[in-house]
C-alpha cells in the first residue's frame, strides 16, 4: 500500500487524508471545469475522510503498549 508508506517502512502511525476520495473530489471538480465553470469560481475545499494506521510491530520494538481502544480507532492495524 503505497499510501502507508510510512508506516510500511517502520513508522510507527499514519494519520492522512483517504486518497480515494481526495481522487474523487478532483475528478468532481474537472467535471465541472469541463461542463463550462470558471477554476476561479470553484470553492477550495478540504479533505472529510481520513485514515488512521498504526503498526503493531514498532509498537512492540519501542516497548508501547497500545489499548485495545485505542487500536479500534485505526482503519487498519499491521501488524
Amino acid at each position: 500500500m503505497a499510501r502507508f508508506v510510512y508506516v510500511d517502512a517502520g513508522g510507527l502511525m499514519s494519520y492522512d487524508a483517504d486518497p480515494a476520495d481526495s481522487y474523487w473530489r478532483a475528478a468532481h471538480y474537472v467535471d465541472k471545469i469541463l461542463k463550462g465553470a470558471k477554476p476561479a469560481d470553484l470553492p477550495v475545499q478540504q479533505a472529510t475522510k481520513f485514515e488512521f494506521v498504526i503498526n503493531l510491530k514498532a509498537a512492540k520494538q519501542i516497548g508501547l503498549t497500545l489499548s485495545p481502544e485505542f487500536l479500534a480507532r485505526a482503519n487498519q492495524v499491521m501488524k
